[in-house]
């Protein structure tokens, strides 16, 4: 018998849902990372028509795309976590799920930048409660040897959701406007949320009956968490990683579809005439199909790959990520540089996927350093240092280097160009931590 029917015939622990179960429930938490990317990336594809409409700079795009939103999801994304490690982790993403949807749908009556920064700050806070008891869910429904694969599978969520944002936004605002592409976006999300609240199971609650016999471990302190989590050089140098890598990824999709505009904008409006689009709906249907499928793809491919390469050596789960940063990193500036319109989107393809490759390895490994009372506050403070430096910052300083550079006589179109290419270098960083988490990874695996 092979190892996945062991593991699908008889679960590591009597106490946890059913093998089927747990593959409808990671199947379910994918789609709600997916709203949530969908919610939080829709701003990307509209951010000219609103720059346009409310009168905005690029550092208030930035603002509003990056900061706005980062600000409270970093404020709350520990406290939720902290009460992850006790509560019915499904109402509480249930919950989360419910606010920053209707945060969303408020983005649409933004009618100056503060208004819309205010609704901005609502969608973070409500996808504060998002991924920290999600993948602490999912490290308790599958076995450690498929965790990178399950957690890729939660990943590829984010893609995803930013193929619906890009195609959805860019339909919806080529036809009805920029506001009503919000009110479409948050919408699905109330519904989502009941399905959350009503299907999904909490482990905790039969493990609990199973041994209410047996004293229950207390709970570590935060402060103690925080000493564990220091304590590890292999958390210090992914949280370093994936934060570079969030400044690269927030930076590019907040600005690649002006990055289109300013410098494609003929070519954009001869391919939308070709298809009888205008040209923000053809380029969010282009965009979001590009990165859409090649992120799904890429964040699949990483954590099957990882599994695999791990028999052998558990250090693959961090080779996979730095080889896929650094091959892909050329092509992105190859991509801001051509002339042609469609070689420049064939040419995302290959970062798309190549830099999508670290999120089940990366994600996984940081369940894996840590006790399971402890996984979603790490992956909180994870969380609240890549928001904090990648989302939040991110946009924000690029969007200010855009400006900076236009206002030096290159223009809004050569500014975010060269903004753009300095940006996707801080992948050689990011790379180099990925390598040097191989060194220690091994002794600081626990669980």
């Amino acid at each position: 018998m092979s190892d996945r029917a062991i593991d699908e015939s008889i679960p590591a622990d009597p106490g946890l849902p059913s093998p089927a179960h747990s593959r409808y429930a990671i199947g379910l938490l994918m789609v709600v990372y997916m709203l949530s990317f969908l919610d939080r990336q829709v701003l990307s594809i509209l951010a000219e028509p609103i720059k346009r409409d409310l009168g905005l700079a690029d550092w208030q795009v930035g603002t509003v795309s990056g900061l706005a939103f980062a600000l409270f999801y970093t404020l709350v994304g520990i406290p939720v976590a902290r009460l992850s490690e006790r509560g019915h982790r499904p109402y509480i993403i249930a919950t989360a799920i419910s606010i920053w949807s209707a945060f969303t749908i408020l983005c649409g009556f933004a009618r100056s930048f503060t208004h819309l920064a205010l609704a901005r700050f609502g969608v973070g806070t409500g996808e504060a409660g998002c991924t920290p008891p999600a993948l602490s869910l999912i490290a308790d429904y599958v076995p450690r040897e498929r965790r990178s694969s399950a957690v890729a599978v939660y990943m590829a969520g984010a893609p995803a959701g930013a193929l619906l944002g890009m195609v959805v936004g860019g339909l919806v605002a080529s036809h009805w406007g920029w506001r009503t592409a919000f009110v479409v976006a948050g919408a699905p999300g109330l519904l989502v949320a009941l399905l959350v609240a009503f299907t999904l199971l909490e482990p905790r609650l039969k493990q609990r009956m199973t041994s209410i016999s047996s004293p229950q471990p207390d709970k570590e302190s935060f402060a103690a968490t925080l000493k564990v989590l220091a304590s590890k050089p292999t958390y210090r140098l992914i949280v370093s990683a994936v934060t570079m890598k969030a400044f690269i990824q927030y930076s590019v999709h907040a600005f690649l579809g002006s990055f289109f505009f300013r410098n494609h904008a003929a070519a954009l409006a001869d391919a939308a005439n070709t298809y009888g689009l205008k040209p923000v709906g053809f380029l969010g249907i282009a965009l979001g199909l590009i990165l859409g499928l090649s992120g799904v793809a890429g964040s699949v491919l990483g954590g099957k790959f990882a599994d695999h390469f791990a028999r052998r050596d558990i250090r693959a789960h961090m080779t996979i990520p730095a080889i896929g940063v650094l091959v892909g990193t050329p092509f992105y500036i190859a991509a801001f540089m051509v002339d042609s319109l469609p070689l420049a989107l064939a040419l995302l393809l290959v970062p798309g996927t190549l830099n999508a490759m670290y999120y089940g390895p990366a994600y996984a490994i940081v369940q894996g350093l840590v006790q399971p009372s402890m996984r979603a506050t790490a992956t909180a403070v994870l969380l609240f240092v890549i928001s904090l430096v990648g989302l939040g910052l991110g946009p924000l300083i690029i969007g200010i280097v855009s400006d900076v550079l236009a206002g030096q006589g290159l223009g809004e179109a050569e500014g975010i160009r060269w903004a753009l290419m300095l940006c996707v270098l801080v992948a050689v960083p990011a790379a180099m931590c990925f390598l040097a988490a191989r060194k220690s990874l091994q002794a600081d695996l626990v669980s």
